[in-house]
């Protein structure tokens, strides 16, 4: 007889509480795991912030098209895919991503593979990733080796491949990896490792490039050659194996030597240069774009005269001492303009010691330099090269009440002369009298049309006065782009080309985001131009600029401070014009070992610099407009001669006058022998 076992209602009662129970736990986990996924899923970027931009390097050349130099922080250039050889292509995805073609960003076998590797060995030896995969996880995330990168990797992954070609994709990834050495982007890596495009690549360079990428320092030939063969000869293998390439081919790219170039320092011309443009560049597009967005800056520099401009200069200035700074005192600085378009051929800011650019920050005294705006303002107002001034000691009351009387250097006083004469001896008397006669604000209007902005009008402390505007004791000073500047008009018939740094900027697909061109007008008359520029070729021909004479056309006009703290030349030709500057930081007298310098120290720089920046371009003069005329004068008194007066050779000579201008009376020192007058009839 059977017995029925029987439960009881509390055993009964207590099954299904713990079931409901279970029930109740099973639920939460599950929609806790469909709440994690659901989050997660929410989680992905919408297909807006998936955006396939890197920073590539920006490039700036000078005129002829030659590079002056990278700005980067990551050195990364742009190439097109198109452009690429399918033997690279295929290299990089035969190592990286054989399926690369078939998944739709995520490969699960791979990944799975790489799971129980990394189980395994207790730690992530392999990462399973693909190509689309890295380019998420390089552009929008971290490199941690997390779990929940990983996942979000997938998100990306997918989010790129649904928005992006493979192609796209490819070229991304092409321009991305880094190869070791500073270098990203196969194109970057060809020229480090090979000196060649990416385009230009054979089959074995393209296999040790594709190499590298996993381990960059490891795989480098520059490292390790050795180990960088067995790695290219590896990668050929599963090129062999995927049927991108034949047995042939693979024997033969194994057997080929691996052959790299010297490794090339980066290219830095003309620092103070690029320092002057980056401000500009910096002010347009921003950080960002300036030094990842492979901008290409095409600037008016010349490189070769940049180097003429380097040498001239160092090797012209003394060594005197370094200051508590380093810095080696006096710093100089050069800077040459083409003046017919404005364009800056050459920029030296100091001597590379620091990034202080004295072409354009440092404003200092122009001394004599300064008379020319003077003497400028003279023959536009009717003055003549002609006109007779005294050279005597004389005085002055200034606004202050005190009296001044100005001196020559020297302290010699020579008496009457013409204004040539007083232009090539750079005579400090008669300066200040032109001024005083023209008036202050004549003379400022002339030298601020021609060039000069930063004249002080204005304060107790200013430059309305006649030391300031005569010889150069200048409230605030002025730079040596300025002068150079200003000069400039007199070596281009009247017309003021404003400086220009930069010409053409595109980005990194070749689209032009910027083209500039000369800002020119009209401030001079030629016939006033020409006039100056010939009694400034006196200054150089037989006046205080002597040690410029570069046996061709040209025009100049020194300056020294009168205590030798500043020393100047600034001068031209029709083709350049290039102002020098030397002088100690904090200004003082420059007497170094026992030799004074001044400003016949700056000329024989301007003459060296001229003479190799113009070595190959063809000799020219000035040239003269048809509103002139020229007469024989008396040089004692500015009047006509005949060509019958007896005075001494050295006392007549042949000048220039705007027409109109010219003497209308005879000298009364000229007078004729008898003799004359019979083989006059």
């Amino acid at each position: 007889m059977t017995r029925k076992s029987k439960t009881k209602p509390g055993n009964r009662r207590r099954s299904r509480f713990t079931l409901v129970i279970l029930v109740i736990i099973c639920s939460i986990l599950l929609g806790g795991t469909v709440g994690l996924f659901t989050a997660y899923l929410k989680s992905a970027p919408t297909l807006d912030q998936v955006k396939l931009t890197q920073q590539f390097t920006t490039h700036i050349y000078d005129i002829n098209g030659n590079l002056i130099t990278d700005l980067y922080r990551e050195n990364r250039e742009p190439i097109s895919i198109e452009l690429l050889p399918s033997h690279l292509t295929n290299a990089v995805i035969a190592i990286e991503d054989s399926k690369f073609y078939e998944h739709h960003g995520i490969d699960y076998i791979a990944f799975g593979r790489a799971i129980l590797v990394n189980l395994r060995e207790g730690r992530f030896a392999q990462g399973g990733g693909t190509i689309t995969m890295q380019v998420a996880r390089n552009l929008f995330l971290t490199q941690d080796k997390l779990i929940s990168r990983k996942l979000q990797e997938f998100l990306w992954a997918t989010q790129i491949e649904r928005k992006y070609s493979k192609q796209e994709i490819l070229e991304t990834y092409l321009n991305m990896v880094h190869l070791g050495h500073g270098a990203n982007g196969v194109e970057a890596g060809a020229k480090l490792y090979f000196g060649k495009s990416a385009k230009d690549l054979t089959l074995a360079e393209s296999a040790l490039i594709a190499g590298v990428i996993r381990w960059p320092y490891r795989y480098s030939p520059i490292n390790n050659p050795d180990i960088a063969k067995e790695r290219r000869d590896f990668v050929l293998s599963k090129m062999l194996e995927l049927d991108y390439i034949t047995e042939v081919e693979a024997e033969a790219a194994k057997n080929e030597p691996i052959i790299t170039v010297d490794k090339q320092q980066r290219t830095f011309n003309a620092p103070y240069f690029v320092e002057y443009i980056l401000d500009e560049l910096l002010e347009r597009y921003g950080d960002e774009r300036v030094f990842g967005g492979g901008l290409r800056v095409y600037t008016t520099l010349d490189l070769n005269m940049q180097a003429a401009a380097e040498k001239a200069l160092l090797a012209g200035i003394p060594d005197g001492s370094v200051d508590e700074r380093g810095l080696t005192q006096p710093q100089g600085a050069l800077v040459a303009i083409d003046p017919r378009n404005g364009h800056i051929r050459a920029m030296v800011g100091g001597r590379g010691e620091d990034k202080f650019n004295r072409a354009v920050q440092a404003y200092r005294s122009p001394g004599s330099a300064i008379k020319v705006f003077a003497y400028t303002a003279a023959i536009d107002q009717g003055f003549t090269a002609a006109d007779i001034f005294v050279d005597e000691p004389m005085e002055y009351v200034l606004t202050t009440g005190e009296s001044w009387s100005p001196r020559n250097y020297g302290g010699d006083f020579y008496g009457e002369m013409t204004m040539r004469e007083a232009v090539e001896k750079s005579i400090n008397t008669i300066a200040v009298e032109v001024v005083n006669q023209l008036g202050f604000n004549t003379v400022i209007e002339y030298a601020k049309k021609m060039g000069i902005k930063s004249l002080v009008e204005q304060g107790r402390v200013n430059d309305l006065g006649l030391s300031p505007l005569a010889l150069g004791g200048l409230t605030k000073g002025v730079s040596p782009l300025e002068m150079a500047s200003a000069y400039g008009v007199l070596a281009n018939q009247g017309i003021k080309a404003e400086p220009m740094a930069i010409i053409k900027v595109t980005d990194s697909d070749g689209s032009i985001l910027e083209e500039n061109t000369p800002d020119v007008r009209v401030v001079l008359s030629e016939e006033t131009s020409y006039i100056m520029t010939d009694m400034l070729r006196g200054v150089i021909e037989k006046g205080t600029g002597r040690s410029a004479n570069i046996s061709r056309p040209a025009a100049g006009k020194t300056g020294t401070h009168q205590d030798n703290r500043d020393a100047w030349f600034v001068g031209y030709t029709p083709e350049l014009v290039a102002a020098v500057w030397f002088g100690a930081d904090t200004p003082e007298s420059m007497v170094y070992k026992g030799v004074q310098y001044g400003s016949w120290h700056a000329a024989p720089i301007w003459r060296s610099f001229m003479q190799e920046a113009l070595k190959n371009t063809p000799i020219t003069d000035f040239h003269k407009p048809n509103g002139l005329v020229e007469v024989m004068i008396d040089t004692k008194t500015g009047l006509l001669v005949s060509d019958m007066c007896n005075l001494p050779k050295d006392e007549i000579r042949t000048e220039i006058f705007i027409r109109g201008t010219e003497p209308k009376e005879y000298s009364p020192r000229c007078t004729a022998s008898i003799w004359d007058l019979f083989s006059y009839y």
